[in-house]
């Protein structure tokens, strides 16, 4: 086996990993099956195995990138296995692929929420947009709920943006669509309703509020007026917990992401393809000359250079509102739904608060800009991801929807 008895006790728990912060945990784990998985593929190229499906899965990749495939591209794939089994499955057959991307650890799913003890006449606050979390789609019941309540609490029009038609396709987007084609299919959609011409409050969950975010930058056109961002990735994450042997799917999506996140996380075709790589973070590679360069996140957060327009763009908003999950497990390091990360002195041991991290200081995409001018609110629930509670929601429609 070419994962030893060694490694295995290992990927339980890694040797002297402090208890205080169990992500430190999560990301050996994780970093475990990078290791082996990138081992296996090794050997499988080495013997010319055969890659099953391999045509569908390139196919597919080259469309999901927008471009022919280059000979780099394909060998960075086809070290990735289980990502290209995905990449076939999504092509050929939709439907199960949906399935199983909505029942992996990675699905943010929101669940239904009762209606508002009482129904607001038409007022004169803005229309409300929301976006799902990563697994789960503005066609399922709870987005569907979620978007209905906060309309009825805030007496406002109200509308869950897809990145595509229908729950199948929707929902695979949200995992096989890079960040950046995300936002383009989220502007066309808010462009075409009528209802938004004039502005609008939103909010997200989850990876949700990563494309809110990226259209506020490249956009915000017509402008959002207030944003929330509830227990966003925003900042990135630097491990995928949710991923674990703990978890309740080990293989599928997990298995896919584990593939990537080590040497070929910042390859151009991964960023291309894959929202979770664009989001990760690896907190030991930040000046990672792939990770500069390729990187979606790395060029949002303005950590490879900055871009004057999407700077001005972030100041159009009127206030944002950063919602933490005090016990959330699932985006590491949970500061960074407060805009925080990882000390890059110390990446797995303390987090920086905003006002102490690159981006904050300076200034590299309009954070400190926005906090000099009172935009910047700050909200907690003591729950794990996206686990507040009705109450608590409609308490921040009222405090900053009306």
């Amino acid at each position: 086996s070419i994962i030893s008895a060694r490694a295995l006790c290992s990927w339980i728990r890694p040797p002297n990993a402090p208890r205080a912060r169990a992500p430190v945990v999560e990301m050996a784990r994780l970093v475990w099956i990078v290791v082996s998985l990138s081992a296996v593929a090794a050997v499988n190229l080495r013997a010319g195995a055969p890659h099953p499906a391999d045509d569908a899965a390139l196919a597919h990749a080259s469309e999901l990138a927008g471009r022919a495939l280059t000979a780099e591209d394909v060998a960075t794939l086809r070290k990735a296995p289980t990502l290209l089994k995905l990449l076939a499955r999504a092509r050929e057959d939709p439907e199960a692929a949906a399935a199983e991307l909505a029942a992996s650890p990675l699905a943010a799913l929101a669940r239904d929420v009762a209606t508002p003890p009482a129904e607001k006449e038409a007022s004169d606050a803005p229309p409300i947009v929301v976006a799902h979390g990563m697994g789960d789609s503005c066609y399922r019941s709870g987005m569907k709920s979620i978007t209905k309540a906060a309309g009825e609490r805030v007496g406002a029009y109200s509308v869950c943006i897809p990145t595509a038609d229908g729950f199948v396709r929707d929902t695979i987007d949200g995992f096989l669509l890079s960040m950046d084609k995300s936002v383009d299919a989220f502007a066309e959609r808010v462009w075409a309703d009528e209802n938004l011409k004039d502005g609008f409050n939103a909010f997200g969950l989850s990876q949700g509020n990563n494309v809110i975010r990226g259209y506020m930058m490249k956009y915000n056109d017509p402008p959002v007026k207030t944003f929330m961002s509830i227990c966003g990735i925003n900042a990135g994450v630097g491990a995928f917990p949710q991923c674990s042997p703990s978890a309740r799917v080990i293989g599928g999506a997990c298995q896919a992401l584990a593939e990537v996140l080590g040497d070929l996380a910042y390859a151009k075709i991964v960023q291309d393809i894959l929202f979770q790589a664009d989001y990760y973070r690896d907190p030991v590679r930040l000046n990672d000359t792939n990770y500069l360069a390729n990187s979606q996140l790395a060029r949002w957060n303005g950590e490879s250079s900055t871009n004057s327009t999407w700077i001005a763009n972030w100041q159009k908003t009127n206030q944002f509102v950063w919602v933490e999950g005090t016990k959330d497990t699932e985006v590491w390091p949970r500061e960074g739904e407060q805009w925080g990360s990882a000390d890059p002195a110390d990446p797995w041991h303390a987090v920086l608060p905003m006002n102490k991290t690159a981006w904050y200081e300076t200034d590299s995409f309009g954070l400190r800009t926005a906090d000099a001018a009172g935009k910047n609110n700050y909200e907690s629930f003591d729950g794990n991801h996206i686990q507040f509670t009705d109450a608590e929601l409609y308490a921040w429609l009222d405090k900053y929807f009306q």
